[in-house]
């Protein structure tokens, strides 16, 4: 199947994909933390190396030139959401090729499975307004609270302390890089320069999540 989506060069789209048959694509926190080095790793114009995957600090890698500029992410058990800017002509397609292949070989050899892990081809959607390129920074970040809370869109948070705690725990997206102002290693995954200053302190962030999780059913979803 071909993507009829063109990239272009200073444009952001949402990037997402998920298992084959929706299954699962991270089983333990090992994995997630694999796919994390990977996403630092593979968007460079050099070549994917096993030890660069490894223990090593990601700002010791020498990854070469950026493919594409990362905004946003966010690892779920069966699929991943990135919010991505193309910085140079085919980045995101070579990234994701490099991105996704290398984790699938990660994957099928150490549960000692073959063939494809990802569904083909990966989703874009361009995202081509202010508002909704500002939305997804909610949208994409406040995937998790489905993992505690399924129905949470359609009926509200049902305990606001509990999944603020979720959030802040949660280590396999960039939220923590925009609600605490940490400087973990994965937080070089990201380059903000590229995309607009939304959220000048880190209560900024926090504030706007709030709004969403303070929603009720008449919310534009």
């Amino acid at each position: 199947m071909e993507r009829k989506i063109v990239f272009s060069i200073g444009e952001y789209y949402h990037i997402y994909n998920r298992g084959v048959e929706k299954r699962n694509i991270f089983k333990t926190n090992t994995d997630r933390e694999r796919f994390l080095r990977l996403m630092y790793v593979a968007n460079g114009s050099n070549p994917v190396i096993l030890r660069d995957c490894q223990g090593l600090p990601l700002a010791k890698i020498d990854k070469g030139e950026d493919l594409v500029g990362v905004g946003v992410y966010c690892l779920m058990p069966n699929h991943f959401h990135l919010l991505v800017r193309e910085t140079i002509e085919g980045g995101i397609t070579k990234f994701m090729s490099k991105l996704t292949t290398a984790y699938s070989m990660y994957f099928n050899e150490k549960y000692d499975r073959t063939g494809v892990l990802f569904e083909k081809p990966f989703k874009a959607q361009h995202v081509d307004d202010d508002t909704y390129l500002k939305y997804l920074f909610s949208y994409i970040h406040l995937n998790p609270v489905k993992i505690i809370d399924p129905t949470w869109k359609e009926k509200g948070i049902s305990n606001i302390h509990k999944t603020r705690k979720y959030l802040d725990d949660y280590r396999f997206s960039s939220y923590l890089d925009y609600a605490s102002g940490s400087n973990r290693d994965e937080s070089i995954i990201l380059n903000k320069e590229i995309f607009p200053n939304y959220f000048a302190i880190p209560s900024d962030f926090k504030f706007f999540i709030d709004e969403w999780l303070s929603f009720t059913k008449d919310s534009p979803w």
